[in-house]
């Protein structure tokens, strides 16, 4: 079969199984995440082996495209006035949940035996979020409260939080092993950060001031996406990161652009195609062997991991003066994990080889759990 045949009949078997999800997701607690994945998982290499590797060869492009545009509309929902009275909420939330996970989750681990270098560096990766998933479940459910504009203010800056823990993580581990360059790290992370701020709001301000003027208050689709995909195409030109990108776009966009709001209205209509196509094949490129072999480790990891978010969300939200509801919810509608998660662990394998079979295998097998699982907990968590 010619492989543009393969590629259409695949997308088109993967975009007719996400509106059974959808149904079906409406009529379980299940969401269509976890859905997706699990059908991904069906059809991928280690069950069914359905998916061509013309697909399959193509994630890496649609899920940069998939995450750039979750990273536009979160920024496009931190308006002044849904920020208004969260702001140190959020803040308090967030590094808490960050600080005590890695605290939690390297404690634990070296308890059981674990290296101290291998243990700190998976309590960085621990921090980790999956903003794809966690904005999934929150426009799926339709749940406009407090509680959900609070947790999308926590998932925009908990993977920056994260990514300036674990680029400490990786200095102290470099001290260790007595390398004299163990701060570069450090400042990699604050380039990759500062640098996605920059672009974020460099390409934003014009924006802001120049979309929606050939049709006035609604600048058209094709706007929307030159914006998209060119923050997205700087920010992995630059090496900076186009999440962080991408949400500060958006961000500078909503507040400035009184003449219209279109451009995330405009996504929206487009987003979920990407996403389907996304957590299918995140489900297909999972490994149900390493899943299998995690062992005492990842038992661990997984249990810390939940503690570390539980315990984190409700002390930052009890230091912060939250609702109850928050305080018991938060945490756990923050275990999803995902892409940036196994990023951060093959540039720690790559740093330090010695630990690259054991860190890979713990981290890829506890984020298919994770994003299995978390996505439940989310929906749960905002109802």
């Amino acid at each position: 079969m010619h492989s543009s045949t393969q590629f259409l009949i695949a997308i088109g078997g993967i975009l007719l199984f996400a509106i059974a999800a959808d149904v079906i997701g409406k009529h379980t607690f299940l969401p269509r995440v976890t859905l997706l994945l699990l059908f991904g998982v069906i059809i991928g290499k280690d069950v069914l082996d359905l998916i061509p590797p013309i697909v399959t060869n193509q994630f890496e492009l649609l899920a940069d495209i998939a995450l750039i545009m979750v990273g536009f509309l979160i920024g496009g929902k931190l308006t002044r006035k849904s920020m208004q009275g969260t702001v140190g909420k959020t803040l308090w939330i967030s590094s808490s949940a960050v600080l005590i996970t890695v605290s939690i989750v390297s404690i634990f681990l070296l308890l059981i035996g674990i290296e101290t270098q291998l243990a700190i560096l998976l309590g960085c990766i621990a921090t980790a979020t999956a903003p794809a998933a966690t904005i999934d479940v929150i426009s799926e459910s339709n749940y406009q409260g407090p509680f959900a504009s609070l947790l999308i203010s926590i998932v925009a800056i908990d993977d920056a939080l994260g990514l300036i823990v674990f680029s400490i993580g990786i200095a102290f581990v470099s001290a260790l092993n007595g390398n004299e360059y163990s701060m570069y790290p450090v400042l990699i992370a604050l380039k990759e950060i500062g640098g996605a701020i920059i672009l974020g709001a460099g390409i934003g301000l014009p924006a802001a001031y120049l979309t929606g003027r050939l049709n006035p208050g609604q600048p058209i689709l094709v706007e929307a996406l030159a914006l998209v995909f060119l923050c997205g195409g700087l920010a992995i030109w630059l090496n900076v990161s186009f999440l962080i990108a991408s949400i500060v776009m958006g961000c500078v966009i909503v507040n400035l652009a009184k003449h219209h709001d279109y451009p995330f209205h405009a996504i929206e209509g487009i987003e979920w195609i990407f996403l389907i196509i996304f957590f299918t094949l995140a489900g297909a490129s999972l490994s149900l062997e390493s899943l299998v072999s995690i062992g005492l480790i990842g038992i661990v990891y997984i249990i810390a991991r939940v503690i570390g978010k539980i315990l984190g969300g409700f002390l930052g939200a009890k230091i912060s003066k939250a609702d109850k509801a928050t305080q018991n919810w938060i945490g756990p509608a923050l275990l999803p994990q995902a892409g940036v998660a196994v990023g951060m662990a093959l540039v720690a394998s790559s740093k330090f080889p010695q630990y690259q079979q054991l860190l890979l295998s713990v981290v890829i097998s506890t984020t298919i759990f994770f994003e299995i699982v978390g996505p439940i907990v989310t929906r749960y968590a905002l109802n």
